[in-house]
């Protein structure tokens, strides 16, 4: 049984992490819809968006591998972590849900992702800044195809409106870890590396509102709840995830995506 690698924590790998991790995550969640969907058309829609995130993920991960110094390759950081060196946010880590809590989720991930690529395009490194450049093009999709579906549900049949509102009362609480400001953020900040999470907020809410309305959702209050995956402090959900993500790369040393 392969052993869990030793992970730097400097700021600037924890930065690359929350962002790359909160991609593999997701991307695991959405690739649960594989043979799933509703329709064809959307089975493989959630499968493509799983695989860019998978894309996103792998680029970071690399890079984050190359700031850290220890020869940490891609496959390392994403299959030998322990769970506590995993730093995604924890909205990504629920269950997949029934369909308008993935559509909805992905709404919510891609507008932060998209916001955030858009920072990062400007980044002083310029690895980080030619990764944004392309993964901006698949969140702007992503949050495009997910926002469609929050107002075609949202504003559907009682029975579509009902499962909407539902997902939307069970995410929502997880909103606040989205934009908490710490150290990590300040450093990334400083350093020119990347926005601070907590400068996204008013425009994640400026473009979550108007879809929210359309959908005919009230946006909730938010919760005065804090949850941390980022800071590696995960919900009971996300030890099966590794399980199952890790189960092949822990038994048979050496595979490669």
């Amino acid at each position: 049984m392969q052993a869990s690698i030793e992970l730097d924590r400097s700021p600037a790998v924890q930065y690359l992490l929350r962002i790359g991790d909160t991609c593999l995550i997701l991307a695991q969640r959405l690739g649960e819809w594989c043979g799933h969907g509703p329709v064809l058309e959307e089975d493989i829609a959630m499968t493509n968006m799983a695989l860019d995130l998978v894309g996103q993920a792998r680029a970071l991960l690399t890079r984050a591998g190359q700031i850290e110094g220890r020869a940490h390759d891609e496959d390392q950081l994403a299959f030998l972590r322990d769970e506590r060196d995993y730093l995604n946010a924890t909205l990504v880590e629920l269950p997949r849900g029934d369909f308008a809590f993935s559509v909805l989720r992905n709404a919510m991930v891609a507008t932060l992702l998209k916001l955030l690529w858009e920072k990062l395009e400007s980044s002083t490194d310029a690895e980080v800044a030619a990764i944004a450049a392309k993964a901006v093009k698949e969140a702007r999709y992503h949050q495009q195809h997910a926002a469609d579906w929050v107002v075609r549900l949202g504003d559907g049949t009682d029975e579509s409106h009902s499962r909407m509102a539902s997902a939307l009362a069970e995410l929502w609480r997880y909103v606040p870890e989205l934009f908490a400001a710490d150290a990590v953020d300040e450093a990334a900040r400083a350093s020119g590396l990347g926005p601070a999470w907590s400068e996204l907020r008013e425009a994640w809410f400026a473009e979550m509102g108007p879809v929210l309305h359309e959908a005919t959702l009230a946006m909730p209050a938010e919760s005065a709840f804090m949850s941390t995956g980022k800071h590696g402090v995960h919900s009971e959900h996300m030890g099966y995830i590794l399980a199952e993500m890790q189960h092949l790369q822990r038994v048979y040393p050496g595979g490669a995506w």
